[in-house]
Formats: C-alpha cells, sequence, structure tokens
C-alpha cells in the first residue's frame, strides 16, 4: 500500500490543454473516486498515474516516490479497465497469473496467489474455464483477481463496470467495496456514475473540464456542495433549482418567479438580491400552507413516488416516500424544508455561506 501526491499535474495535446493544474492527496489505504461528465480528463488523469500518458507539467509520487518518467511496470500499480482484457485461449487461473508467469515466478507461488485471488472473489470453481464460458461480472472478476495477484501498491480502476446490466452493477459495486475493506490497497476508481462513487469511495473528486471542483467525503459533498454544479451532479433524481430573489426580513423568503415565495431558515441571515434556490427531492413535502404547484408528470417506483411539477414557470422534480392517488394536471401545496435549503450566486454559481 501506499500514498498518492499528485501536485499542480497539467496534460496538453499540442496547444490544448485537457487537465489544468490538478492536485489531489491520497492517504494510503484510501478510496478515492474520480467523478465527472464525459471529457472532464478523469481518465486521462488515471492514465497519467498508471504512466500510459506523459504528463505535460506537475509531479506525482507513490509512495513518496516521483513516478513521472517511471514505465508502467515499475510503478507497483494494477489497473482493471472496463472492457476486461482477458486471453481467450487462456484459462481463468492463467489469466489471472499471467504476470507472475512473465518474471518466471515458481509453481508454488503461482497456485498459491492465484488460489488466494480466486478465494477472495469466488472463483475457484471457475479456474479451468476460458472466457468465454464466464457471464460478464464473471469475466470482471477475473479481470479483478488479475490485479489482486500481482499484490501491487495501488489498484487503478477505470469505469470497470459500466459494460454490465444495472442489476449486475448493483451486486459488483459491493464486490469491488468488500475487495477494498478486505485488502485495504490504495485505490483510485474512475467513473461518470455518481451512484457508484457515494456508495463506495472514501472520498470523491468531483471534475469538471479538466479541473477539480470539489473535494471530500462522499456525504459532506452531498450536504455541502461548493457549488451548482457539484449539487446538480451528485443525487439522482438531481437537485432542483429555482430562479429568484432573496426577500430579507425577519421572516426571510425566496421569491421565485412568479411571485412565488418559499420560506427560508428564519435564523438564517441572507443579503437581498437576485439568486438561485438548490434543493434537492427528497427536501420537498405536501403540505396544506406550502405553494401552489401543478403536476406534469408522476413516475411511481414501488418504494417511492417520483413526480414532476411546476412552481409558477418553473418545474421541480418531488420524491416521496408514501404513494399519491393525484393525476397529471391537478395542483397541490408543496413546503420545502428551509433548513435544507441552497441559495447559489447566480453569475458565480458558487454555494452562498450560511451566515
Amino acid at each position: 500500500m501506499a500514498a498518492i501526491d499528485i501536485a499542480n499535474v497539467r496534460k496538453s495535446y499540442s496547444s490544448l490543454e485537457v487537465v489544468h493544474g490538478v492536485s489531489i492527496p491520497i492517504e494510503d489505504g484510501e478510496f478515492v473516486a474520480l467523478v465527472g461528465p464525459s471529457g472532464c480528463g478523469k481518465s486521462t488523469l488515471l492514465r497519467m498515474i498508471a504512466g500510459l500518458e506523459p504528463i505535460t507539467s506537475g509531479e506525482i509520487k507513490i509512495g513518496g516516490r516521483v513516478v513521472n518518467d517511471l514505465p508502467p511496470k515499475d510503478r507497483d500499480i494494477a489497473m482493471v479497465f472496463q472492457n476486461y482484457a482477458l486471453y481467450p485461449h487462456m484459462s481463468v487461473a492463467e489469466n489471472m497469473g499471467f504476470s507472475m508467469r512473465l518474471r518466471g515466478a515458481s509453481r508454488s507461488e503461482f497456485d498459491c496467489r492465484v488460489n488466494r485471488a480466486a478465494e477472495i472473489l469466488g472463483l475457484q470453481h471457475l479456474l479451468k474455464r476460458y472466457p468465454k464460458e464466464l457471464s460478464g461480472g464473471q469475466r470482471q472478476r477475473v479481470a479483478m483477481g488479475r490485479a489482486i495477484v500481482r499484490d501491487p501498491q495501488v489498484f487503478l480502476f477505470d469505469e470497470p463496470l459500466s459494460n454490465l446490466d444495472a442489476k449486475l452493477r448493483v451486486k459488483m459495486r459491493s464486490e469491488v467495496k468488500g475487495l477494498h475493506q478486505r485488502l485495504k490497497t490504495t485505490t483510485i476508481y474512475v467513473t461518470h456514475d455518481q451512484i457508484e462513487a457515494m456508495t463506495m469511495a472514501d472520498k470523491i473528486v468531483v471534475m469538471r473540464d479538466g479541473g477539480v471542483e470539489q473535494v471530500g467525503a462522499p456525504l459532506d459533498l452531498y450536504d455541502n456542495p461548493a457549488n451548482q454544479f457539484v449539487a446538480g451532479f451528485l443525487g439522482s433524481p438531481a437537485m432542483n433549482f429555482l430562479k429568484g430573489q432573496i426577500v430579507a426580513g425577519t421572516n426571510p423568503v425566496f421569491r421565485a418567479k412568479g411571485n412565488i415565495e418559499l420560506p427560508l431558515a428564519p435564523t438564517r441571515r441572507v443579503q437581498e438580491g437576485q439568486a438561485v434556490l438548490g434543493i434537492r427531492p427528497e427536501h420537498i413535502y405536501i403540505d396544506s400552507e406550502g405553494a401552489p404547484a401543478e403536476i406534469r408528470i408522476i413516475e411511481p417506483t414501488g418504494s417511492e413516488t417520483h413526480f414532476v411539477a411546476a412552481i409558477g414557470d418553473q418545474e421541480i422534480v418531488v420524491v416521496l416516500r408514501d404513494r399519491i392517488s393525484a393525476r397529471p394536471g391537478e395542483h397541490i401545496p408543496l413546503r420545502i424544508d428551509p433548513s435544507k435549503a441552497h441559495l447559489f450566486d447566480p453569475t458565480s454559481q458558487l454555494r452562498l455561506p450560511r451566515l
């Protein structure tokens, strides 16, 4: 295991800079998720850590050693890719132990390490099979087993679950997290799926356009987003944003378009002016004293009811634990939880402090 220090790393292709001075400290044994939309630079950053892409400037340290100019094989890392990359003519055991064959390991060491990895991943009964005889989830576990056999200081995962169906991805998320809890190996996990990042990581790095927007523990980022981008990216369904203005006073309110007033926490000191109010779907309730809203779409999921409603001319998504009998076109009163509301500057998109 090893700590990783990424200091002011940049990546350019000719005159185009795609990673802009990224700095991320990663502690020994930590599970860190790099998350963001396609094209944000997360996979490029991972490949630079792995040594598959040269860095333009900056410094990467693994275990206190600068690895900028080291080839991948000398960085003591193991990488799991999205496409499994298994050899079709080799058995599961041979695929898992291929790196040991290359370095001339003895048969006893080969068997010991392969059997240990197979036991961790529940692959003992599949060691003699070939990739074509495996399901997608089994192939991904073989790819993970190949990484475990190397016993590296660092695991690097590049969107390893994106080729799996939804149910299998949920199962594999638990397996990857359980693997980290058992091995305690420093792990960097790239994904565009914020649910994967929230459920698996000790720390999340939210990236956009080649830069870092915010770094922190999953629930800290969820509860205290630095800006509107992070607030909208984390959470499913996404946070609602309403344009309007703050009206200060003894009982401050947010006046949304259409002259609809939503109360803010009475203890919150605010400055009057234009703002964006952010509220998560689960922090909105049906209440007789709430603001009038028109139901547009209802989506029952079984355990919850999701619906889209219009407050004035702005739409919001609401998530209720209860089932409702209302229909599209009907009007209901909605109340937000003022203590859970966020206010953002409409120009900078930064979250306004809770004074």
